[in-house]
């Protein structure tokens, strides 16, 4: 970064007698991190000049300049030749300051009618909402990998599992699923997220509004806000839509790191359910058999990242009082921090949950060995006429008898079942396959394969839907 600003000359520096302290300079800069929000000053002061010459406040000839200039300097950004200077604090005065070293004194008008308070709201929205779009296309495409693997895996046995103990079969794909109905809910919460930030601060001015015939559902419509904040105080202060956003993100973060979880305790030789291409996984500097799945495990701990992010943000925001506060300056690097976070973690698995390989016949061995049908014999006594809690206890002793012959539910002679109840009679076989157990689950959010199956192909459709409007 070049301070292209030896004399230290501020743009608000009229009333002030001395230099700022070099440290402090230093300190109360932002824009080593809020740079990147360039892109969005530059598009929200062109729509703030288009108003402020639609109102009379700039001619033609002023707009035209101011634009050109502002459009070179957004080119030199791009390149990486800009020089940013820490004297002029940040993004913006930066940007302000180089248009009127390019236009001349033209470029002073710009800021007519605004301040960098809700300069800086607006920037921050437009970012977020920039952010947001990224963000949905990445969990689409997350989405789709997870509807690929899921439709090659409809049948596919899998133990399911509460307190990691086997519970009941389902199959890979019906797992898989309840991961996506947790992508669907994500994607909700940002397009909730992003119809609230969506709203335009410009206008508020440094708090009070401004005396200028400025016409802010002009700039809203420029820059593409749904309408305009009503109260300036709350405009140009307000910080919710990225705690809302980083509240999202962690809901979003909490999900892929309970996945993380599960991959790992899939990948781990005690389980062996699935397979992790090496390019998802590293080795060990000591141990050379070692094949360790640093991707999903790397984002299980991101997730606390992101988790601090926003308890720092709610933090900042908790004791300010109106309107706008230096505080604030704390918002971005929380805020970038967690986008930047979000976005690297959806694009690993993004790409990684595609290409993982399940291990069949692994997956469905472990099923055989928890009693995964016992609640399909319970059913089946009660459908014989058995008390619920009466057929529960009779499984219960079957399910230890079981145990002390080290063999399955459906490997116990009929006999031996019988002398639990004499409801059970040979029938109950077909009942006990884990196939069985599968199938007889047969209705909308069950494990039948044939519902699996109808589940994907209706989130495949309101995923297409969702596609045409991202895109």
């Amino acid at each position: 970064m070049t301070n292209d600003n030896p004399t230290g000359k501020k743009l608000w520096d009229g009333r002030f007698s001395e230099a700022t302290d070099a440290f402090v300079e230093q300190f109360t800069a932002s824009v080593g991190f809020d740079q990147v929000m360039a892109d969005q000053d530059i598009r929200g002061s062109i729509a703030h000049a288009t108003m402020l010459c639609q109102v009379g406040v700039l001619s033609e000839v002023e707009l035209t300049a101011i634009i050109g200039g502002l459009e070179a300097i957004q080119a030199e950004i791009h390149q990486g030749i800009f020089s940013w200077s820490v004297a002029l604090e940040d993004v913006h005065m930066n940007i302000e300051s180089a248009l009127t070293d390019r236009i001349g004194s033209v470029g002073k008008k710009l800021h007519t009618g605004r301040s960098r308070n809700d300069q800086v709201a607006t920037d921050i929205r437009l970012y977020l909402r920039d952010q947001i779009d990224i963000i949905s296309r990445l969990v689409i495409r997350l989405q789709r990998g997870i509807l690929a693997l899921a439709s090659q895996e409809t049948a596919t046995i899998l133990p399911g599992l509460t307190h990691l103990q086997v519970a009941q079969p389902i199959t890979f794909g019906h797992h898989l699923m309840a991961w996506y109905a947790m992508t669907e809910r994500d994607y909700a919460r940002f397009q909730d997220c992003r119809a609230r930030l969506n709203v335009l601060p410009l206008g508020a001015a440094a708090l009070a509004g401004t005396s200028y015939p400025i016409d802010r559902l002009l700039t809203a419509k420029l820059l593409g806000f749904d309408g305009v904040a009503e109260n300036s105080l709350d405009a140009v202060s307000d910080r919710d839509f990225a705690i809302e956003f980083s509240a999202c993100a962690s809901i979003m973060m909490m999900h892929l790191s309970r996945w993380s979880e599960e991959i790992v305790l899939w990948a781990s030789p005690q389980f062996d359910f699935v397979d992790l291409p090496d390019r998802f996984c590293t080795g060990s500097s000591i141990m050379p058999q070692k094949k360790n799945p640093d991707v999903p495990e790397l984002v299980r701990g991101k997730t606390g990242r992101v988790y601090g992010s926003l308890m720092t943000l709610l933090t900042l925001m908790k004791g300010q009082p109106l309107a706008y506060n230096k505080d604030n300056q704390e918002d971005k690097e929380p805020l970038f921090d967690t986008v930047n976070t979000l976005r690297d973690c959806l694009t690993a698995f993004a790409d990684m949950i595609p290409a993982m390989v399940p291990k069949r016949e692994n997956m469905r061995a472990a099923a055989m060995r928890g009693y995964a049908t016992a609640t399909d014999l319970a059913d089946y006594l009660v459908k014989k006429g058995l008390p619920f809690r009466d057929a529960h206890d009779v499984v219960g002793k079957l399910v230890g008898v079981a145990i002390n012959q080290a063999v399955d539910l459906a490997e116990l002679s009929l006999a031996t079942m019988q002398a639990e109840s004499s409801l059970i009679s040979d029938d109950i076989y077909a009942v006990l396959t884990l196939e069985g157990s599968l199938r007889a689950r047969n209705h909308i959010g069950g494990t039948a394969p044939n519902q699996v199956d109808s589940a994907i192909q209706r989130a495949s459709v309101r995923l297409d839907a969702l596609d045409q409007q991202v895109n």
